[in-house]
């Protein structure tokens, strides 16, 4: 299902009665293999009217069924990343020492996350606060960092 966002579109892909796929246009790792189209789908409108939501600044987490594919390290990357709270961002370089491996390998991981914003990969950014690397682009996760921005914070900017 496509649906339209202050984003843009986003392709919401469900499994099993369970969002398993959130991808922008050109997004870097393409979704899983997609079966039938459908215009309406339970998972999938809930999917998309809680996106709407958080995008619109109504909601700051996600309470749908989802089901991840991934190696035993992606799986643990993509866990901590539902941990990192809203509103606050960690670096690749911590997520590394939190799970193992290096930044680069946590980098790769957190780029093929298949739940975007759902699963906050936008929280994730490099040494000294530094933007790097997001599938959907650079000026998206400028935006869902800033629509994450405390209300006192963008009152004083």
């Amino acid at each position: 299902m496509i649906v339209s966002t202050r984003l843009g579109d986003l392709t919401l892909v469900a499994s099993d009665n369970a969002l398993a796929g959130v991808y922008f246009p050109h997004h870097w790792v393409k979704p899983m293999p997609l079966g039938e189209r459908v215009e309406s789908d339970p998972v999938l409108s809930e999917a998309a009217r809680q996106l709407n939501e958080y995008l619109d600044g109504d909601r700051i987490t996600f309470d749908l069924p989802t089901t991840l594919t991934g190696d035993a390290f992606q799986l643990r990357v993509w866990s901590r990343l539902q941990d990192i709270p809203f509103g606050n961002t960690t670096t690749y370089g911590e997520l590394a020492a939190e799970v193992g491996g290096h930044a680069q390998l946590v980098g790769k991981a957190v780029g093929q996350n298949p739940l975007s914003i759902v699963i906050p990969c936008h929280r994730v950014v490099g040494k000294n606060g530094k933007l790097t690397g997001y599938a959907g682009g650079l000026k998206r996760k400028q935006l869902l960092l800033d629509l994450e921005e405390p209300a006192e914070a963008r009152l004083f900017s």
